[in-house]
Formats: C-alpha cells, sequence, structure tokens
C-alpha cells in the first residue's frame, strides 16, 4: 500500500513520456525525470516521497520535503485564494490550508506551525493551523526530566507554547526562559512537572540532579579554558548569566554552590575563581 505524504519503497518498471513508472505491486506511480537517478535499471528499487498532482496522477520525487504527513512543520505561504493558502513543502509541491483550517487568516511571506495529514475525501496532502484537534491530549508516555524535543507554536502571558516530540504540548514559562523564542523555533528540551490532567511543563535545562552534575563539569572547563576565572557571580543578572553560560540563575547557583563546598571555587558578587590548590596538595 502506497503511503501518500511520505516516503515510499517502490519499484522501478518501466520507462513513459512523463517520466520513470514506479510500483508497489498494485499501483503506479510516475517520478519525473528530473527527479531520477541516472544510473537507475529496470527492477531496482527506490526511497521516494509520494503525493498527488494536480491532474489527479501519484507523483513521487527525490527531493526532500519540509514537512510529511503526521507531522507538524512551520511552513511559508506562497499563495492564496477564496477557498484557503497554500505553503512551500520544499518539493516543488505546495501543501493546501483550507479557510476552515486556519487558525488565523494566512497572509503571503508570512510562515505557520501547521499540522499535515492526508484529507480523508481526496487523499491529497492538507495542513492546518488548527493544532489542537492533532496534539494528543488524553495520554503520553512521559516522565519527569525526560529529554524530548520541541517545536515552538504560540507565545502567551504565561509562556510558550510547545509541541513535544510531534505528539503532546507543553509549556516553558516565560520567567523560565532567557532567550527570545519565535514559534518555529526547534529546541532541546525536558519535562519539568507533569500535573493534573496530563499538562506538561517544560525546561529548556536538563532537571534534577544529573543537571547539577553536568553544569558542575561544564564550568569546570570554561574555567580551565578561561585561565581559572569567569566574570559572572552572586550579583550577576539572570540575562548576563544565560548570554555567557545558557543556563538559567538558578541552575549557576546551584551548581556553584556544589564546586563551592568541595573547595575547588571561591565566590564573590561578580566572579567566580578556580582554587589553586599547592603542589604538594595536588600531587598527594
Amino acid at each position: 500500500m502506497i503511503d501518500i505524504g511520505k516516503y515510499n519503497e517502490l519499484r522501478f518498471i518501466k520507462k513513459t513520456d512523463a517520466g520513470l513508472i514506479l510500483t508497489d505491486g498494485e499501483k503506479e506511480v510516475v517520478l519525473p525525470y528530473q527527479h531520477a537517478p541516472q544510473d537507475i535499471e529496470l527492477g531496482d528499487n527506490l526511497h521516494v516521497f509520494v503525493y498527488i498532482h494536480s491532474d489527479g496522477r501519484l507523483m513521487a520525487t527525490t527531493e526532500t520535503p519540509l514537512a510529511m504527513v503526521d507531522e507538524f512543520a512551520f511552513l511559508e505561504v506562497v499563495d492564496t485564494n477564496e477557498q484557503g493558502a497554500f505553503l512551500d513543502m520544499g518539493i516543488g509541491k505546495d501543501v493546501f490550508v483550507p479557510e476552515r483550517e486556519q487558525k488565523r487568516p494566512m497572509k503571503i511571506g508570512q510562515k505557520y506551525v501547521v499540522f499535515l495529514y492526508t484529507d480523508e475525501r481526496n487523499e491529497r496532502i492538507t495542513a492546518s493551523s488548527r493544532l489542537t484537534d492533532f496534539i494528543d491530549q488524553d495520554s503520553h508516555d512521559l516522565e519527569e526530566g525526560d529529554e524530548v524535543s520541541l517545536l515552538i507554536f504560540d507565545e502567551s502571558d504565561l509562556g510558550y507554547s510547545a509541541i513535544i516530540n510531534q505528539q503532546y504540548a507543553g509549556l516553558l514559562y516565560h520567567n523560565e526562559v532567557f532567550e527570545d523564542l519565535q514559534p518555529g523555533d526547534v529546541r532541546r528540551g525536558f519535562v519539568k512537572k507533569i500535573r493534573e490532567e496530563n499538562k506538561i511543563d517544560l525546561s529548556l535545562q536538563v532537571i534534577g540532579f544529573r543537571h547539577i552534575l553536568d553544569l558542575k563539569d561544564s564550568l569546570m572547563i570554561e574555567l580551565q579554558e578561561n585561565g581559572g576565572i569567569i566574570n559572572l557571580g552572586d550579583k550577576s543578572s539572570p540575562e548576563d548569566i544565560y548570554n555567557q553560560l545558557k543556563i538559567s540563575k538558578k541552575a549557576f547557583k546551584k551548581a556553584i554552590g556544589s564546586l563551592y563546598k568541595e573547595r575547588l571555587v571561591v565566590v564573590s558578587d561578580d566572579s567566580v575563581k578556580l582554587v589553586i590548590k599547592p603542589a604538594d596538595e595536588t600531587a598527594g
């Protein structure tokens, strides 16, 4: 069975004026010559992306699409009409967003986070910016501390909403984010807390004790590479700390506090310095 809007392994069976004919054993797909490998031979299998052409034919391409069916993606509007908008998929084939599937009216030149699916009526690749209709909100297999992939899709007074692992949704709180995020940004994140009704709080920082261990190692490397000093301390602003180290002030103070207890550093209002141990203590 051919999966429209996804990659398929198809066999080359013949040539026509329109291009190579590929098949899964049941249906035939046209691969235009400009997208066909020059050294292909009859019987060879090809890994191709399949879609439906405007004339109704099944078409294939070896180009890489910006997104596939059942995925969320950040795509640009290249045209609009009374029925909807067309988004660039990166393969010379645009994906249609019906007007009813637009959370807000789409404008040419703007980019939007959308979900791609196949229209049940005609099997054509279609997109929607009404993301909550496609997010799994009933259950998930996540645990606190899990590392996840995040796609930012909205901003509110509380923070930034993000798609988690192409399946779920969660929230990054404003007071825990020290960079200007925009819809379409992709980040590595972590599950901070799972609240009632499966609501998920997120963080851009590693969660828990493992975080402090990782930061301790990173800060020791930073100190060693900067002559034994970091020009950040107890009175440094959260913005300065994030700009230099890409961590929150809270995480910075915990890691530095742990290094201080081990007598590896001395801390002042505006700096952290590596403790230089006597040669005989180092040797011992």
